[in-house]
């Protein structure tokens, strides 16, 4: 993990940005209030890039603003752009930067769960088009990841827990003992000083192994394919409650959990166990029948789909998952409707 620092933010800036003379900070109003004034005395003389927060803002419209004010300030291909906040900054930062005069360098300082476990990890970038997750974007490894768990301590309780959903799929995917463990606890009661380093690690050691995802990647995506098409849904429909990525993912892995039943890869009592744990700490989320089939429709836009088919990364045990399996619209309805039956 080379380029990821697990330190506090004092130690690790200072260092990194220290052969750049064009700075520029992008941040949202909560993270301007929250997280800025932490590292705002480190800096050297720079651009304040300020955006709305919130995933309907990921979008080119937004992206248009932060190219604009790189252009007015006159950066050149040398700057720097430190993206300061949540998954929404990190993705749309890094897509930015990425991609403004072919490129140019940029740090993720994730102050999210959310955004420390799993956004900032893996060079993926990109925005939301219409009611599809992170529909345009590209691959791209930041410079650095400043991870700074300080950070969590600014976070609204609806947040961290949306974050912790990401902390949970790790475990269920990948390390069976860390899930055991992780259960006999609320959220209250966690060790974000452990778990955030073991969570990144854990994406890091599958990324590493499959950067572009043709392959074993596909396995963070567990509760994804079902989730994104929930929180697409709801956030494209502005008379429905949007749901947050961890909100929306939740659900996700408790529908994908049964159809990992369904086709016969874990056992029932293996659902029953993911199942309790994500309610005890999601609640259930109230999602209409009329809502199954535009939700399911949502699916066969997923970027893991081949040939029309929905392309699902589900379960084989606790601790462990298998990828590219097909699943249909139906299936999809029929695991919604499990979770509306709950």
């Amino acid at each position: 993990m080379q380029n990821i620092l697990i330190q506090p933010i004092k130690d690790s800036l200072p260092t990194t940005i220290q052969s750049y003379t064009q700075i520029a900070v992008l941040v949202d109003e909560n993270t301007k209030v929250h997280c800025y004034p932490l590292l705002k005395d480190l800096l050297p003389t720079h651009q304040l890039i300020e955006i709305q927060s919130g995933e309907e803002q990921k979008n080119l419209e937004t992206c248009t603003h932060i190219w604009k004010k790189l252009t007015e300030a006159e950066f050149d291909r040398k700057t720097l752009l430190i993206n300061l906040g949540g998954g929404v900054i990190g993705d749309m930062g890094g897509f930015c930067a990425a991609t403004y005069k072919r490129g140019i360098d940029f740090i993720q300082v994730p102050t999210t769960l959310l955004s420390q476990v799993d956004a900032s990890v893996g060079g993926k970038l990109g925005i939301d088009f219409g009611a599809f997750k992170n529909h345009i974007g590209v691959f791209q490894e930041p410079i650095k990841v400043l991870v700074d768990t300080t950070f969590l301590r600014t976070l609204p309780f609806r947040e961290l827990r949306s974050g912790f959903a990401e902390v949970i799929k790790h475990y269920l995917i990948a390390d069976k003992q860390a899930w055991k463990k992780l259960i006999t606890k609320d959220i209250q009661k966690q060790d974000w000083d452990s778990i955030v380093p073991h969570s990144i690690a854990i994406k890091y050691q599958v990324v590493s192994q499959d950067p572009k995802e043709k392959g074993l990647r596909k396995i963070l995506n567990f509760g994804h394919t079902i989730g994104h098409a929930i929180e697409g849904f709801y956030l494209s429909n502005p008379l429905k409650s949007k749901l947050l990525h961890g909100e929306a993912i939740a659900i996700g892995m408790i529908a994908e959990a049964w159809l990992a039943v369904k086709k016969g890869f874990i056992q029932s009592t293996e659902l029953a166990e993911i199942q309790h744990y994500i309610l005890k700490i999601f609640g259930k989320s109230p999602i209409e029948i009329s809502h199954f089939e535009p939700i399911a429709k949502n699916a066969f836009q997923d970027k893991k789909n081949e040939n029309g088919v929905i392309m699902a990364s589900l379960l084989a045990e606790i601790g462990k998952a298998n990828y590219d399996i097909p699943i249909t619209a139906e299936d999809i309805k029929e695991s919604l409707a499990f979770y509306h039956e709950i």
